[in-house]
């Protein structure tokens, strides 16, 4: 199900609701995984067994863990297993293929070939994954208490708001949610005030830029100035999509009671990619950074293994995002990067410049490494940047793509897209701020206007679902 859809809008968070605020407290968390799972389930039945798997397998782990009298032997074992169960699922559903198609690619040349076994990816199984993993680790670590019931536990696993796209929960953090949350008309308004704003994002500004770049991408060779327009309105596309999906989450999060981390700060404003990670997909950067490059040593070992860990994280990273060497590219490019950076004390070369061109030149170095996240494989992304710096020929036809690119309600999206992406305030901080009539009803205004473009719209996932 996704939460810009009819389905979705006008019949199932309405209900939901309604049976919510009128449940008994005590049960209101096993009605969240009941009603999680059937949000799960929509896709496909069959992928809630693996999320249940996930669950079972890591709370039983968890609890041997914090079992009393347990030796470190077996609570060490409960931790292998958790991290074994968890990543290996992970890895037979994301990588499976991926590494067939590989090992056959480099064996070309001999007979017979690795069978290739299609498996299909469950939707959102990269952020269960980790929130599941999470909870074994940081109870095994004593960073968090251990669940007070399965149903708790299993609610954590499968909340819906965040299920399908993050931000990536870790267990400690909403520990304490779990037992015991507030419901306060002012949380309640925060949270519809998000929701609205992320839906507008999502209806509004993602789905129309991302026509721009689908043009673009699919174009055989386009122009250099029609390639860079593509490749900003990809870089719009998939900021605010899935800083959407992050502030629907989030808001969705508010309003039964739970508090969700920020997923997102102005990333366009970064100076430098060390301060570009800081600010993009924050809870997968921080969740790398304690639960993989802290446990490589982090900084700790020296200047070589430190730019080793960098390098470890950044792929990893990558291959999370998908299952293709375009993602290992992009992610290889942005641990250079950051490896760079590290060496000139987090600063990037262009540091001395103001500050207005250090972000137009993280910006530049942002959007060749998106032509990498966006493309098919790296033959596309080669040949992608070579019409972005002018190395390709000159197409017959291009004014056709230009004619569609370039659009009136196509410019006036990227002109909102721009006018929205320079605001150091973005909708996660003044959202906790009570609005006054004026803001109250230019709100209603932007949720009906996004609803009559949703009933034009064919459904739309976010991005962020297939990774």
């Amino acid at each position: 199900m996704v939460f810009s859809s009819h389905i979705f809008v006008y019949y199932f968070l309405p209900l939901l609701l309604v049976v919510y605020f009128n449940f008994p407290h005590r049960a209101r968390n096993a009605l969240l995984v009941v009603v999680s799972y059937l949000f799960y389930g929509w896709w496909n039945p069959y992928f809630m067994s693996l999320m249940l798997l996930a669950t079972l397998v890591n709370y039983g782990c968890g609890q041997v863990i914090c079992r009393p009298g347990a030796s470190r032997r077996a609570r060490r074992t409960a931790l292998i297993g958790s991290v074994v169960a968890s990543l290996g699922l992970l890895a037979f559903f994301k990588y499976f293929m991926f590494l067939t198609h590989s090992v056959n690619s480099l064996l070309a040349w001999c007979e017979p070939q690795l069978p290739v076994l299609r498996v299909t990816l469950p939707i959102g199984i990269s952020f269960y994954t980790f929130q599941a993993l999470s909870y074994t680790v940081d109870v095994y670590r004593g960073d968090a208490r251990p669940a007070r019931s399965l149903v708790d536990f299993a609610c954590f696993v499968s909340l819906f708001p965040q299920l399908i796209a993050g931000p990536i929960l870790r267990y400690h953090t909403v520990a304490e949610q779990l037992v015991a949350r507030q419901h306060t008309s002012s949380r309640v308004a925060s949270g519809i005030t998000l929701f609205i704003v992320g839906f507008a994002k999502k209806i509004l500004l993602a789905n129309t830029v991302g026509g721009i770049s689908d043009e673009v991408f699919r174009s055989a060779s386009p122009l250099p100035q029609d390639a860079w327009f593509g490749v900003v309105a990809y870089a719009f596309q998939i900021y605010f999509d899935f800083s959407a999906y992050s502030d629907m989450a989030v808001g969705l999060g508010r309003i039964v009671g739970f508090e969700f981390p920020r997923n997102f700060n102005a990333p366009y404003l970064a100076d430098s990619i060390t301060d570009f990670w800081r600010r993009w997909h924050i809870s997968l950067s921080t969740f790398l950074r304690d639960y993989l490059y802290v446990p490589l040593g982090g900084n700790r070992k020296g200047p070589a293994r430190t730019y080793v860990n960098l390098a470890t994280v950044m792929l990893f990273g990558g291959l999370w995002h998908g299952a293709n060497w375009t993602f290992v590219v992009w992610g290889a490019m942005h641990g250079a990067l950051l490896i760079w950076e590290r060496a000139m004390d987090k600063k990037p070369w262009y540091a001395a410049f103001p500050r207005p061109v250090r972000v137009a030149l993280t910006f530049g170095l942002v959007l060749v490494s998106w032509v990498f996240f966006r493309a098919d494989s790296l033959s596309d992304a080669g040949d992608f940047l070579a019409a972005m710096f002018g190395l390709a020929e000159t197409p017959s036809g291009s004014w056709l793509l230009a004619a569609s690119i370039y659009s009136p309600v196509h410019l006036l999206a990227m002109a909102a897209c721009v006018a929205v992406v320079v605001q150091p305030r973005q909708a996660f901080d003044w959202s906790s701020r009570p609005l006054r009539v004026p803001g109250v009803v230019g709100l209603l205004v932007l949720f009906v206007a996004a609803l009559a473009v949703m009933s034009t719209q064919s459904l739309n996932p976010f991005l962020y679902f297939q990774f």
